[in-house]
């Protein structure tokens, strides 16, 4: 299966496309990351209609599934920065990514809004690759 990512990562909503008209904290759903040895997380930003809005993003990881548990990644654990994976008002229709790479097996997103009063669309996938199992089931489930 070289050359092949079709049957080597799964995918699973993080955020559903939504827009954001407030400073509401957009948490994603929680990543079960069994079966699988590495994260990514894909932001996607629509149009940002506020003119001096920040969006800032943070990645939590634990071992209970409600994530009770939670806590920061540890920067070393983070594939690029929580910095870069951010955006600012002028990043209209473009794609942000952060990894995982730690040990832990829920893993979860959130994007918060500051300064933002106006529709700020967004959206997030987490891409879950080097699966136990190959291939990779489609539809994913």
């Amino acid at each position: 299966m070289n050359n092949d990512l079709h049957n080597n990562v799964d995918v699973k909503r993080a955020i559903s496309p939504v827009s954001v008209a407030d400073n509401t904290p957009q948490v994603s759903q929680i990543i079960d990351r069994l079966g699988f040895g590495a994260l990514e997380f894909l932001i996607l930003t629509g149009a940002l209609a506020d003119a001096d809005a920040t969006f800032t993003v943070q990645v939590e990881h634990g071992s209970v599934a409600n994530l009770a548990d939670a806590a920061a990644v540890p920067d070393e654990e983070l594939l690029g920065t929580e910095l870069q994976a951010g955006f600012v008002f002028n990043d209209d229709d473009k794609v942000r990514k952060i990894g995982y790479r730690g040990i832990k097996r829920y893993v979860r997103l959130t994007i918060t809004p500051a300064n933002n009063a106006s529709a700020a669309l967004l959206a997030a996938v987490a891409v879950l690759g080097s699966p136990a199992l190959r291939p990779t089931a489609n539809p994913p489930a």
